[in-house]
């Protein structure tokens, strides 16, 4: 067998059965290795950026990696904002990149370049198979390393040689990945003892912790203790909705991040980092937390977080408590101006079941989601690196992983602009999302952050770099060059009207709202 059929037989017989590709002349021989192998799909991107996001949405979805297949080292340069998602979301990944012959890399073509250098800091796992030989058992470690907690990139970089040559056919090495760490125990005794001395604790959820089970958890923690519950502002996957617990997202603008924590003695972390400020702002804190604030990491990314909660549970007595569940209270659809707030509530109101909320509304994002805490039960995945233009990708690999879903896009507009071409991808595999655009014609995060830096008055070249009109997007016009039906909203009543035309019905729909 050649190299490239190996890697693509150790692959599906892991599971890992979805690639997004974007391949170029040396990713060839990998890419018709894909055709050899029954059930393996290939859903192709017009960017690596779409191709590493949709693979992040498809194991938030399913908690299993996906492949992409990229070329050489600039395509992997064009996907690495999404990668840097993809690490801080603790998803499982592998990250297949093609390079020059082995022989070839000595002459220097116009393609050369340092692809090891370019993935190490976006992958927690680098290696360049030397040979056809070793294609077998280095795919297995790469899917054993990105399986392992707290999950990861697995970057592979396959020379064409070490794709094409031939070698001796082997069984495919089939992974079995650890288990995440046990808590530690001394932690857990002092989140214990936190928990009920009677002083403020808040508590930050990330990972499993913020699924329904452990929420629900979660809540009754708080519940028979009193301790405030947040998720994390990057959380990975929210479970929300009617039926179960509630939690607010962390609030991005630091002013509000220090008040949240204000009167804190105690931050216990489950499945998640320490709050810190997005950015470093002239007199103020990076870490967000007071001096006299005692943050215990009870059970940091890779660690068992519903075993901790589990034991949590027991040792505050919240065992009877019952679990505070959210009763479904979807609002009326709104009606009148259209703004944020009145987008959020007719979400609410017609959101479907099981649906899929891919949220990169950035400034439009805390109104929408505070609005839907009542909804039908849904999932909401939030951008977790910072890094935009993941929401329509992310929203692509959600929607192959769950067909039987709807998915729907929150999406400013400025970043959407990022990686539109996952609207291509969608229309291509009829994907079922549903894509708002949030049209201000403005970054209006960026707006925001002037002011917030001092800056109370825009000069014309910061105005000028911060609006996006002159000329305005046409995003209807956009979507159908992509291929994806659409139409503008312009007042409530007419956003709810291609809100729920566009629910009815599957397949990928965009609405323009101006808001």
């Amino acid at each position: 067998m050649i190299g490239a059929e190996i890697l693509v037989r150790t692959l599906v017989a892991n599971g890992v059965d979805t690639c997004f590709a974007n391949p170029g002349t040396s990713e060839l021989h990998a890419l018709a290795a894909f055709d050899s192998m029954p059930g393996a799909r290939c859903v192709p991107t017009l960017f690596e950026g779409v191709a590493t996001g949709a693979a992040d949405g498809y194991a938030r979805m399913t908690d299993r990696p996906a492949a992409t297949l990229l070329h050489l080292g600039p395509g992997l340069a064009n996907g690495l904002a999404n990668l840097h998602n993809a690490r801080r979301a603790c998803v499982p990944m592998v990250n297949i990149v093609g390079d020059h012959a082995t022989w070839h890399r000595g002459v220097d073509a116009p393609l050369t370049s340092d692809v090891e250098g370019l993935a190490t800091p976006m992958s927690a796992w680098v290696r360049t198979v030397p040979d056809a030989a070793s294609v077998a058992a280095d795919t297995a470690e790469a899917i054993r390393v990105a399986l392992t907690p707290p999950c990861g990139v697995s970057t592979l970089i396959l020379p064409s040689d070490s794709s094409w040559d031939d070698t001796a056919a082997v069984e495919p090495i089939i992974v079995e990945p650890p288990a995440p760490a046990a808590p530690d125990a001394d932690a857990l005794r002092a989140a214990a003892d936190a928990l009920r001395s009677g002083e403020r604790v808040v508590v930050l959820l990330n990972g499993r912790a913020t699924r329904a089970e452990g929420l629900a958890l979660a809540g009754r923690i708080a519940a028979a203790t009193g301790a405030k519950l947040y998720a994390h502002t990057g959380a990975t996957r929210i479970e929300r909705g009617a039926g179960r617990v509630t939690v607010e997202r962390f609030p991005y603008p630091i002013d509000l991040g220090i008040a949240a924590l204000a009167g804190a003695k105690h931050i216990l972390l489950i499945g998640s980092g320490e709050p810190v400020g997005f950015f470093g702002y002239p007199d103020k804190p990076s870490r967000l937390a007071t001096e006299d604030c005692r943050i215990h990491s009870v059970a940091p990314p890779g660690a068992n977080a519903l075993a901790a909660l589990r034991w949590l549970v027991e040792a505050v007595g919240a065992a009877g408590t019952p679990v505070p569940a959210q009763p479904l209270a979807p609002p009326a659809p709104a009606t009148g101006a259209l703004t944020a707030d009145s987008v959020g509530q007719s979400l609410a109101a017609l959101l479907p079941e099981g649906a899929i909320v891919v949220d990169e509304g950035i400034s439009s994002s805390p109104m929408v989601y505070t609005a839907c805490a009542g909804a039908r039960p849904h999932d909401w995945l939030t951008i977790t690196g910072g890094a935009i233009g993941i929401g329509m990708p992310l929203a692509l690999g959600a929607a192959i992983a769950c067909p039987d879903r709807k998915v729907v896009t929150v999406q400013a507009d400025g970043s959407g602009m990022y990686t539109l071409q996952a609207l291509w991808s969608q229309a291509r595999e009829r994907a079922d999302v549903v894509t708002i655009i949030f049209a201000n014609r403005r970054y209006g995060i960026l707006q925001w952050e002037l002011g917030n830096l001092g800056f109370r008055d825009m000069g014309p070249n910061a105005r000028n770099c911060t609006e996006l009109g002159r000329p305005d997007l046409d995003w209807v016009a956009l979507a159908r060059g992509m291929g994806v039906e659409g139409g503008q909203a312009t007042d409530a009543e007419s956003f709810n009207r291609l809100l729920s035309a566009a629910f009815s019905r599957k397949g990928p729909f965009l609405i323009e709202a101006v808001i």
